[in-house]
């Protein structure tokens, strides 16, 4: 078993795409690719006997299509697809779940995911509209890159998930649901997607944690033009603190992406730590002068930020900006038509 900062990752090798491993009795995991540089998601199929119940079955591309159809007709064969549960609406998990209900298969998600999804599907845009840009200019993004994004097709949920049909069961705080011979207890996470839904197997230490419960990498917290004074942050901080109550070390969390781990207690800890850090390094930053929201990468990410993460850093940041703000540790000026955030 590897060992990396704390956590425990029972299975080095991770499943090849259109393949399953059986991380535990009824319990296969699948990985199928994504277009990007986080270049995979993992989905979990849970066997009901006579047929699967699919856990968050990937973004609606050719690739992904394929994976999912070679694990279909390979190491799933001879039993349909009867349910298809989705921890949040993000394309990488909502993608193919309408595509699997058109196939037979009954859709289980929280409401504000369902409804997220089906808004979204009409949310067709040729170039971003002016909301948009009037938000993306607020929080400082560099003038060049605002002057070619303007005109060129923005993300489009239409582009990368399948029509869902009408029809789906709500899940809720607190509900327990069958599967793979188990209850598993609905505990509902925000910060990440709003009403993010983690199972908790009552049965044995398993938990389908989505992208709630990341072993190595942080969910991206961010703010859109859609709700512009948002604050996630606090949203997160709350969640992780939650579900603190309820975390052991001995239970094995299924993410969303990368692998399985041991050590819940311990990474839930991390992520508090890791946006506490990262928002007393903004304070630091906001006390020597006024800052943009795309002035603060430095110290919020302590790397680079290429073009191909621009967008997400650039919401992270108005995020942790927007925390201090509603928490009245931090005030802005709106000078040349962008936001300058300053410590109070």
């Amino acid at each position: 078993m590897k060992t990396k900062h704390g956590l425990r990752y029972p299975f080095e090798t991770p499943p090849a795409f259109g393949e399953t491993l059986e991380v535990a009795e009824g319990v296969l995991w699948l990985r199928l690719p994504l277009p990007m540089a986080l270049d995979h998601v993992n989905a979990y199929a849970l066997d009901e006997g006579e047929s699967w119940t699919l856990v968050d079955p990937g973004i609606d591309s050719a690739a992904c299509r394929a994976a999912l159809t070679k694990a279909l007709e390979g190491p799933l064969a001879g039993k349909p697809v009867g349910r298809v549960i989705v921890t949040h609406y993000h394309p990488d998990h909502i993608g193919l779940a309408g595509w699997l209900q058109a196939r037979g298969a009954e859709l289980w998600t929280t409401r504000t995911s369902w409804l997220f999804a089906r808004m979204l599907m009409l949310d067709e845009q040729p170039v971003p509209v002016p909301e948009t840009l009037d938000f993306w200019r607020a929080a400082g993004m560099d003038p060049v890159l605002l002057e070619f994004r303007a005109t060129e097709r923005p993300f489009n949920f239409a582009d990368c998930v399948h029509p869902l049909p009408l029809g789906f069961r709500n899940m809720i705080e607190g509900d327990v649901i069958r599967a793979a011979g188990r209850s598993w207890r609905v505990r509902i996470g925000q910060g990440h997607a709003p009403d993010h839904a983690t199972l908790w197997s009552e049965q044995d230490s398993l938990i389908l944690g989505g992208d709630q419960l990341l072993p190595s990498i942080s969910a991206n917290l961010g703010v859109y033009a859609t709700e512009p004074l948002a604050d996630p942050v606090a949203d997160w901080l709350a969640s992780c603190r939650a579900f603190l109550a309820f975390a052991q070390d001995d239970q094995l969390v299924l993410p969303g992406h990368k692998t399985p781990f041991y050590g819940l207690p311990l990474r839930l800890k991390q992520m508090i730590e890791n946006h506490e850090g990262a928002l007393e390094r903004l304070r630091a930053r906001l006390s020597e002068r006024p800052h943009t929201a795309a002035e603060c990468f430095p110290v919020l990410f302590k790397r680079e930020i290429g073009i191909s993460e621009y967008g997400l850093a650039l919401v992270e940041a108005v995020a942790h900006l927007n925390h201090l703000y509603l928490r009245g540790e931090a005030v802005r000026e709106m000078r040349n038509g962008c936001w300058c955030w300053s410590l109070r």
